[in-house]
């Protein structure tokens, strides 16, 4: 299994779904990360991203009736970390700059959870 870094200690969730969030939190919890912030939609993310800055961030797509991609690309422009969960075969949703964006496949668990900030935090290396 892929270790996450030493320096991810604080962790933003987007995820609309409860029950994955809190499961997600769990998982954050026994991988070592110690400040988990859950955001349950992108306008809250995005007002949250305001106020906080981040270690790494994991970004539902698909939320309701919209996606995360402005939460991504906010990420961006702050030089942060993050990568993508899904619980759909929605790779041609992506917009080109988003593409090589680390993603894993809903359910997660604590290996590939792991695996998604490794490979996040090694992006732009």
């Amino acid at each position: 299994m892929d270790e996450i870094p030493p320096h991810v200690r604080a962790v933003l969730v987007l995820e609309d779904n409860f029950i994955i969030a809190m499961d997600a939190e769990e998982i954050l919890s026994t991988l070592g990360v110690s400040e988990v912030t859950i955001a349950t939609s992108a306008d809250q993310a995005m007002e949250i991203l305001a106020r906080q800055a981040f270690d790494f961030a994991i970004l539902d797509v698909s939320l309701d009736d919209h996606t995360s991609f402005d939460v991504a690309d906010a990420m961006i422009a702050r030089g942060m970390p993050f990568g993508f969960t899904s619980g759909y075969g929605d790779a041609e949703l992506f917009p080109r700059h988003l593409r090589d964006i680390p993603r894993i496949d809903k359910p997660f668990n604590e290996r590939t959870l792991g695996q998604l900030i490794a490979a996040g935090t090694r992006q732009g290396e």
